[in-house]
């Protein structure tokens, strides 16, 4: 078993009770993740070299109390994978889905309908192109193959079936890379075709400003905050990261029901996921968020988006 990360901010030993599942049930605990569902999870096999492999973050997981994960992967579909994974360690929640670039054929219904038809129908989210996006997020300069998803202001006409099986199936429809221009058009045209959950991938990471943020809440879309990398440790910067200072802003001018938090992690040598949640918590009950805002963003909407009893 891999050894817990130590990039552990020292705020995390202040946390106080945090209203999980459990504390719902008239239970009191004093572990911040209980309960808690990570959206956003990075795990091994994978083509880049990960921190956990499925099966270690599902059992860390099922320990520190959380009630779910989500495993995502560049180039792979991951429905498969988390249905082993229910089936080997039980006892708690785990997804899957499909990240529409390349390797999974662009915008490609075929793979998306074949997700949904998995066995142990653990396959949920559908996310937009990530490493193939246009847009230029993580890429350096030079030429390189691209999946569209926006031309000439409207959404790619290969969307239109995407959103129907999405729609039909009651997954979760994710931005993925798409810029904010991109997704102030994408979630009007998902909402037309009858798809309820929409989550904008890591917004502001992507440079959304605080009035494009307002729009997609508005539209009804689900904003993500992800830990990675705005809350790791940073020696020139002591304290709280002024990244997760500006979230907890822009969280209280959204309002928490619109907003889910979560990891963006299972890279070499950073936190490991559990760990960076707990310091994320944390971080962002320092910067002014409520137990009830934290209850709102890592437990309920993330189990409404999935399908789950919120108040279970």
């Amino acid at each position: 078993m891999l050894k817990r990360a130590e990039l552990i901010l020292t705020c995390c030993v202040l946390l106080s009770t945090s209203p999980g599942s459990s504390q719902r049930k008239g239970q009191v605990s004093t572990n911040p993740l209980v309960g808690v569902i990570d959206f956003h999870c990075h795990t091994g096999p994978d083509v880049s070299g990960r921190s956990m492999s499925d099966f270690e973050l599902v059992r860390l997981a099922k320990k520190d109390g959380m009630r779910g994960i989500v495993l995502k992967n560049h180039y792979f579909m991951t429905a498969g994978r988390a249905q082993i994974a229910m089936q080997e360690i039980g006892g708690i929640e785990v997804f899957g889905g499909i990240v529409l670039n390349r390797s999974a054929g662009g915008i490609n219904a075929e793979a998306v309908r074949r997700m949904a038809q998995f066995e142990g129908h653990r396959g949920k989210v559908v996310w937009l192109p990530t490493v193939d996006a246009a847009n230029s997020f993580e890429h350096g300069p030079g030429p390189r193959s691209v999946v569209a998803v926006v031309k000439d202001g409207q959404p790619v006409p290969e969307l239109a079936e995407i959103f129907q099986i999405i729609a039909q199936n009651n997954l979760v429809f994710e931005t993925g890379h798409s810029t904010p221009e991109e997704s102030l058009i994408l979630i009007p045209a998902a909402k037309a075709a009858g798809v309820k959950n929409i989550v904008v991938t890591h917004a502001m990471l992507l440079g959304a400003t605080p009035g494009q943020l307002k729009q997609m809440a508005a539209m009804g879309a689900v904003i993500e905050f992800c830990f990675q990398p705005a809350g790791l440790p940073n020696k020139k910067e002591p304290g709280i990261p002024a990244a997760i200072v500006s979230y907890a802003q822009a969280i209280k001018a959204l309002g928490a029901e619109h907003v889910i938090i979560d990891s963006d992690l299972g890279q070499k040598g950073k936190p490991l996921h559990p760990d960076g949640l707990r310091t994320f918590i944390a971080e962002l009950k320092a910067s002014g968020l409520t137990d009830h805002e934290i209850d709102l963003m890592a437990r309920i909407n993330p189990a409404r988006l999935l399908g789950l009893d919120p108040l279970k």
